[in-house]
């Protein structure tokens, strides 16, 4: 990347204050732009999905991993049930949703309550482990909560069979003037084909381990038997382990890291996978390069940029986001490292000016805690709109959570002391209720920026884009009258 008329701004940057200049392009289509992210993680999309017990859980990392990112599971979630999403992860279907299913005799009243777990907004019922009828929100409309779903289930349904061609069950839904389809692999249900599916099926390549199973990460603190809870976690068959702590460059993490990757090292002994070590936040070339020397694969970069972060109100500290991507991400890769360039992101704009400033992949978090693949319930509000809560990870609410087997009073001590907020309303956009819905119109965006800058892979934008600095007047120009963002 190079600026505008090799200019050197004077400030620091962050996404708002930048803007990249077309440059001369022979790339003809969006579709000629690979996206696979030079960290070798992810395939079709360079999109992490950021470690908040608020965002990221089973369904949002089966959901990212199907279309080519990977979501990275919390600190704060005791191992079991780490352990349980990851199989869970594992074992979902590569392609195809995976299904609500409920059998026979479950309450009116309780289906209605799962179908905002999946975005086709319906469920299976299932006996036998094949599907007997499929019950959607009308179905339930005006019935008893308490009947059951054997009484107003469609049992006219469309079935589709695993492995038939994208286009044919595209063609096969519209014929029907059907959204969705239940899939069967020998009888037996195997997910759920909706058009979208069908469509993104053909755009994006989902994201393997050598099993040929969705991947997802998971993350430990600096606190605590960080080996011991390391050394769990790369035994569930984690793709990427992250180390993460809100200041990265402090002794803590360098004196954890080695520990981490003798576990990694260790683990990859008996496996032959060498599984790689992201680690952070930091947001300057001296914590990146020592992160690298202690053992990072990937450095996570950013100090305050996050939606539900209070850090530069409450301390002073931080910088803004697109200057430290852009230093890190040149110091790492004199060392063989990457960065992902976590927060601030709130625009399909903002992702690709992070990749431009040389990110191998993106952290989204709040971004996507509005989505209905987030771990929380769904709730509605007094105007009627549809909202998750979200919350900081330094937040009261999720330091509560992290010391829960420490004693009363050194809870008390803790809850003192907080960066974050502990409750936003992140209404989910009517048009973009899914993640997949915003990733489409992220990768949209991204692959546009690209072709712009004339690049076919990541590595050529960060090589390529040439980025102006610009006022705030110039930013809001860019910003359409009625913007759906």
């Amino acid at each position: 990347m190079r600026f505008l008329n090799d200019q050197q701004p004077p400030y620091d940057l962050t996404y708002n204050d930048v803007f990249m200049v077309p440059g001369r392009s022979d790339v003809a289509s969006r579709f000629d732009v690979d996206l696979t992210t030079p960290d070798g993680i992810g395939t079709t999309i360079p999109l992490v999905v950021a470690n908040m017990t608020a965002v990221s859980g089973r369904r949002m990392a089966e959901t990212i991993a199907r279309r080519g990112g990977i979501a990275i599971l919390p600190q704060d979630i005791p191992l079991d049930i780490v352990d349980s999403a990851v199989s869970r992860v594992k074992a979902a279907h590569t392609v195809y949703d995976t299904p609500v299913t409920v059998d026979p005799t479950t309450t009116i009243g309780e289906a209605l309550s799962l179908m905002t777990k999946r975005s086709h907004g319906a469920v299976v019922v299932v006996q036998d482990g094949k599907p007997l009828g499929v019950v959607t929100e009308r179905d339930g409309a005006e019935v008893d909560r308490f009947a059951q779903v054997r009484q107003v289930m469609s049992t006219e349904m469309l079935t589709l069979n695993a492995g038939d061609d994208p286009r044919s069950i595209f063609n096969a839904l519209v014929e029907r003037h059907l959204d969705f389809a239940p899939v069967l692999d020998g009888g037996r249900l195997a997910g759920i084909a909706t058009r979208k599916n069908a469509l993104r099926s053909t755009i994006y390549q989902p994201a393997l381990d050598p099993d040929g199973r969705l991947i997802v990460g998971a993350a430990v603190g600096i606190n605590g038997d960080v080996a011991g809870r390391a050394t769990d976690l790369l035994a569930m068959d984690i793709t990427v382990l992250v180390v993460d702590t809100a200041h990265g460059h402090q002794e803590k993490m360098l004196d954890s890291l080695p520990l981490v990757r003798a576990a990694r090292d260790a683990h990859a002994d008996k496996t032959g996978r060498r599984i790689p070590i992201a680690a952070g936040n930091v947001v300057s070339a001296r914590g990146a390069a020592d992160l690298v020397a202690q053992g990072a694969d990937i450095v996570k970069v950013g100090v305050g940029p996050g939606a539900m972060c209070t850090t530069r109100m409450m301390t002073g500290v931080g910088r803004p986001q697109f200057s430290a991507v852009l230093e890190c991400a040149a110091e790492t890769r004199g060392l063989g490292a990457t960065v992902w360039a976590d927060g601030g992101v709130r625009y399909p704009r903002d992702v690709a000016l992070a990749l431009a400033a040389g990110a191998a992949s993106v952290m989204v978090g709040s971004w996507f805690a509005g989505t209905l693949e987030s771990p929380g319930d769904l709730k509605t509000g007094l105007d009627g709109r549809a909202y998750k809560e979200s919350f900081g990870m330094a937040s009261a609410r999720a330091v509560s959570n992290r010391t829960r087997d420490a004693a009363g009073f050194e809870r008390a001590r803790l809850s003192l002391f907080e960066e974050g907020i502990s409750s936003s309303r992140m209404y989910l956009d009517p048009e973009r209720p899914g993640v997949e819905d915003l990733i489409d119109s992220i990768i949209a965006g991204v692959r546009s920026s690209a072709t712009y800058s004339g690049a076919r892979t990541i590595t050529e934008f960060a090589e390529k884009a040439t980025v102006g600095v610009q006022s705030a007047a110039g930013y809001e120009e860019g910003r359409p009258l009625h913007a759906s963002w």
